[in-house]
Order: C-alpha cells, then structure tokens, then sequence
C-alpha cells in the first residue's frame, strides 16, 4: 500500500469543564486501500459519528447517540455525507490542477467544530486542508478567509466573493453547533463527564534507552505530562506524543526523556503528570526495565488505541496542533453540511 501523508487535524483537546463537537472529513484519491471518503463525529474527542463511501451509511459509535437518535437522523446524515463525497472528489481535482499534479495518491480534507466552556463562552472555527497542509481556513469575526498558499489565493477570493458562505459558517458555529453539543452531552452525560484518573508507568526498553513516561485510561482528556531535573522543571529532550483513545472510550498519552545513563546517574528526574485535580508523580525507582513486565492492561490499550488512530487517522483526527476547523452544516445537525467549491 501506498503511503499517504494526511492533514490530521485536530488535537484540540476539551479540558475540563469544556465540551467540544467536531467534525472531520477526509477525501482521498489515487492508488491508496482506503474508502474515498470518509467521516468522523466526535463529542469531547470520542467519536459518537462515522461514515464512508464503501459502506456508504451514518452510523452511531456510541450507546447515548444510539438510543436516543432513530431512522430518520441516520438517513438524513447519510444523504448529506454522500452529496459531501461528491464534492470532496471535486475538489481534490482542482486542487490538483492547480498544483499541477496529474499522478499520486492526494488528499482533501475539512474540520469544523465548537466548544462550549463552563461558563459560558463558546469558540468555533474550520478549516480546510490539502495533501496534509493548511489550504484556507476561516475567521469567523472578520468573515474572511486566510490562504495558506498562492494555490488557496482562488478560493479565497471566490469565497470571500460570496460572504454569505462566511456568514452561514458563523450562524451555524455559534449557533446551532453549540445547541447540537448540548444536546449530545445531554445524551451521554454520565459518559462524557466522567472522571477517571491515569495510571501511570515509566516505561525503558534497557538501561540505555529512553525512558517513556506512560499515562492512560483517564477520562476526560485534559492531562498535562511534565519532567522535572532536581525538582525543577525540566522541558528539554522530551519528546511529547499526540493524544490517543483507548477502545474504552478513556485517553492516553506518552512523553519521552531523551537522556543517557549518565545523566540518570548524576540527578534526579521525575514524571509529573496531572489530571483534573489529582497530580501523579513517577521517579527512577518506578522505572520498569523490560517491556515484557509492563501491566497486559497496559499493552492492550496501546494496541488497541494505535489501531484505533490507524482508522482514524485516515478521516483526520490526530495531529494538528492548531485550533482551527471548517464549515456550517446545516442546522440539521452536525455533519450535514454541503461543503464549498474551491
């Protein structure tokens, strides 16, 4: 199989007392073993929501969006995501035409989403993205459109050209976005606010090697994970991984120490790694050598969540680290938006 760089947007997180809703969709072509299109709904970073063009039908992917959702909610989304299809395949062959590419495996992508914050503010935003870049992305309080490339400099002039596309964008980001996201956190409330602390391991393959410190299975997933040298904050040689979903529907996250034995041997680090209100703190005498004695609980939800981001990975989900998304959907619901022409 090919390889396929995606624009994998998204990991804003909601913290606590933050609910988000966002949508990703993602359309590619060329020689690649993935549907053309697909789509991914998720409440707080759990995906309730999917679709793709092989199976060609919505489906709920949580208990609380299928019980309180019937025929008629299914039917409406998947009518709206197969005209999406077709406007995705569309506009991935413009934009091919503008970057002059006639060949290889391309990708069209689109995130929009809101957030409703405890006390009451709310954020929208959309972006679109092509062959794992920023394309245009929206600000909602100007009505304008920022290209991220000479190639994006049409379509933000055509859209811009047409303010209403802008307009309906904000009505439905500040509106009726949020009035869906309270409505599904109505539905799974005693899911989404949960709270469920880390477990915690610092992780070495040998003496020599990095070591990983490992936090999984909490909910939700807001979690900061630091290192400290001598009981002062250390951010130096740490490699921070994305956040991942565990099959459960809880989080996990690694961040890795880049530091020799040496270093070890003359100070003392730590893992400090803090959830909600509790703090977790992890030293040198917590390390587990040898992979082999890591908890099975543990090995199995790191499987579990790579497979999972595998799947998701190829709609959008992980990896960019901007706040931003795209587009109105109908106030039908969510991810009933018919998406804009470049």
């Amino acid at each position: 199989m090919r390889s396929v760089v995606l624009l994998l947007i998204g990991v804003h997180l909601a913290y606590a007392g933050t609910h988000s809703l966002k949508y990703f969709y993602t359309a590619v072509s060329g020689d690649i073993d993935f549907p053309e299109y697909t789509a991914v709904g998720l409440v707080d970073d759990g995906q309730f929501y999917y679709f793709d063009s092989n199976i060609k039908k919505a489906v709920p992917k949580t208990e609380w969006i299928r019980q309180n959702e019937g025929a008629a909610y299914w039917d409406r989304e998947t009518q709206n995501m197969i005209a999406t299809h077709q406007t995705f395949k569309n506009n991935i062959q413009v934009a091919k035409e503008r970057f002059n590419q006639s060949t290889g495996v391309h990708t069209w992508q689109e995130m929009y989403g809101c957030e409703l914050n405890d006390d009451g503010t709310t954020q929208g935003y959309g972006q679109y993205g092509y062959d794992g870049a920023d394309f245009v992305s929206l600000d909602k309080n100007t009505l304008t459109w920022t290209a991220a490339n000479p190639q994006a400099v049409i379509t933000k002039h055509k859209w811009e050209a047409n303010r209403a596309i802008a307009e309906q964008y904000k009505v439905y980001l500040e509106n009726e976005c949020i009035e869906w996201l309270k409505k599904y956190v109505g539905y799974g409330k005693d899911t989404l606010e949960r709270k469920v602390s880390p477990q915690v391991s610092l992780l070495q393959k040998d003496p020599s090697s990095p070591v990983t410190c490992h936090a999984t299975g909490f909910y939700p997933s807001g979690v900061t994970i630091t290192w400290q040298k001598n009981g002062q904050d250390h951010d130096e040689d740490v490699d921070l991984g994305e956040l991942l979903p565990n099959e459960d529907g809880s989080f996990q996250r690694m961040s890795t120490l880049n530091v020799g034995p040496d270093e070890w041997k003359k100070n003392r680090f730590s893992c400090v790694v803090e959830h909600q209100d509790k703090t977790i703190r992890k030293t040198e005498d917590d390390i587990i050598t040898n992979f082999d004695s890591v908890p099975i609980a543990i090995i199995v939800g790191a499987v579990a969540a790579v497979v999972l981001v595998i799947v998701i990975g190829v709609v959008g989900y992980l990896v960019y680290q901007r706040k931003k998304g795209f587009k109105p959907v109908s106030a039908s619901d969510d991810g009933s938006n018919s998406s804009a022409r470049t």
